[in-house]
């Protein structure tokens, strides 16, 4: 079975997870987030965020369309930029159009999707696939019409910000 541990120790996820935020994480009293012992001040702390310590939230219907859930294991804080979410999509589910500053990773984990530019064709992507889309293209992804689908969204910030969201894919689009 393949789970989230599985997924971030094989990609080697653990460290752009824990890149950047231990730092920032050491609150006054000398503990971290997690209310455990900090290093000596000025030394980095490592970070773990253990499996199911992060709620899940629903995809927000402005940017989705269907069924989605959204678990976001890791998120860089200055001076890391990079971020990710494992977003799982019901069938026929999938985002808006939107591109990303600096592009985007998806590694899908189950099930079968697609994903398309809005200057190519609809690609289907299976588990163990990794899409790249460049930066600044627009494009989508999301299940098939009768297959969900699970992948983890890899996008790093520039100024803060990591997607520009923009109308939904039809259902034409779509192909349904």
């Amino acid at each position: 079975m393949i789970t989230r541990r599985r997924i971030i120790a094989a990609t080697g996820l653990t460290a752009l997870a824990t890149a950047g935020t231990a730092a920032a994480q050491n609150r006054r009293d000398g503990r971290d987030a997690h209310g455990q012992p900090a290093a000596q001040q000025g030394k980095r702390v490592m970070n773990i965020i253990r499996s199911n310590s992060q709620p899940s939230r629903k995809g927000p219907a402005e940017y989705f369309t269907g069924s989605v859930r959204i678990d976001t294991p890791f998120k860089g804080t200055e001076p890391a930029r990079v971020g990710g979410a494992f977003v799982t999509f019901e069938p026929g589910a999938r985002t808006a159009w939107h591109t990303h500053p600096l592009g985007q990773t998806l590694i899908v984990t189950a099930g079968c999707g697609w994903v398309q530019t809005a200057s190519g064709p609809k690609e289907e992507i299976s588990p163990g696939d990794v899409a790249w889309i460049p930066a600044g293209e627009k494009h989508w992804h999301g299940a098939t019409a009768t297959i969900g689908m699970t992948h983890i969204a890899i996008a790093e910030a520039l100024g803060g910000k990591t997607v520009d969201w923009m109308e939904q894919v039809s259902d034409q689009q779509y192909g349904t």
